[in-house]
């Protein structure tokens, strides 16, 4: 059963999901958004906060107090990319470095529809070679994101793997969405159901981010990719949300390719839950199974 927090917490985003973003621009809704994440999820005071440039993209570097030596993350944030930035994940962002006792980049990568595939993935890139540059070896580096991000992450991970660069230790990806043609049955299923996500009717969000790149190119949409080779990969997905199948389908083909992954559902809970860790128990649990899943792999 879902915690009384929990609950409560779904009610309140069911209420103020439309005034927060709603119809409205996306200069607006970027403002907003980041505003609310400010007040609402601090950094913890166990990680220190630096902002750098990692081959050029801005970026934050955090580092817990626990941090071991030699270990890095590069975390890609979720937004569909065209919201959000570091200041709307400083939050969990420091979570998991903490349970993970790594240093952890998370990147402020470009965003359409300013700057449309391939500039996300792009500066995805540029940052894992800086963690490179700085002495990190790929063994010791994980690569993770939330929604959007978590597509990125895998994208990143194929390009490194399509250019025969050596791959990271182990990928994270937190209710990664991985189709943007939204084919899964979860979709509509489950649109009553989800307190956080709405379906893009007009389709303005993924054209804006595609740029008339065809929505199935594996860049775009990693579920129709090849996923050979791929270094081990944790799931995580709750049981209300609309892009349910995404993981669920990913971790079917994956599995098929021979990547070790493994799929976490969590029951009665919604996209990205893991970002609510101050205030709903199942987000901290979630935060530290990602934890163990990385230590022991870097």
């Amino acid at each position: 059963m879902p915690s009384f927090r929990s609950v409560i917490i779904q009610r309140i985003m069911r209420d103020s999901r439309n005034a927060l973003i709603g119809n409205l621009p996306v200069e607006v809704r970027r403002r907003r958004i980041d505003a609310a994440a400010r007040r609402a999820i601090r950094v913890p005071r166990s990680v220190c906060l630096q902002t750098v440039s990692a081959n050029g993209v801005p970026a934050d570097w955090l580092e817990p107090d626990n941090a071991v030596p030699g270990r890095a993350i590069l975390y890609l944030h979720g937004g569909a990319y065209v919201i959000c930035s570091p200041s709307t994940h400083r939050g969990l962002a420091g979570r998991i470095a903490h349970a993970s006792q790594a240093r952890l980049l998370l990147i402020d990568y470009r965003l359409a529809p300013e700057h449309p595939f391939p500039a996300g993935l792009e500066d995805a890139l540029a940052a894992y070679h800086w963690l490179l540059e700085k002495g990190y070896s790929p063994e010791h580096i994980a690569i993770g994101g939330d929604s959007a991000g978590g597509g990125l992450t895998l994208a990143t991970a194929l390009s490194l793997r399509d250019i025969h660069e050596k791959l990271p230790a182990a990928l994270f990806l937190l209710s990664p969405w991985t189709d943007l043609t939204f084919s899964g049955d979860s979709v509509r299923t489950r649109a009553d159901r989800d307190p956080l996500l709405q379906i893009d009717d007009d389709g303005w969000l993924v054209t804006a981010y595609a740029n008339g790149h065809p929505l199935t190119e594996p860049y775009i949409s990693p579920l129709f990719a090849n996923l050979h080779g791929l270094p081990p990969t944790l799931i995580q997905v709750g049981t209300e949300e609309i892009l349910y199948d995404d993981s669920t389908r990913l971790e079917q083909k994956a599995r098929l390719a021979g990547v070790n992954v493994s799929l976490e559902t969590w029951p009665g809970m919604w996209h990205v839950f893991q970002g609510f860790a101050p205030y709903v128990p199942e987000s901290q649990q979630a935060i530290e199974k990602i934890g163990k899943f990385i230590r022991p792999r870097l």
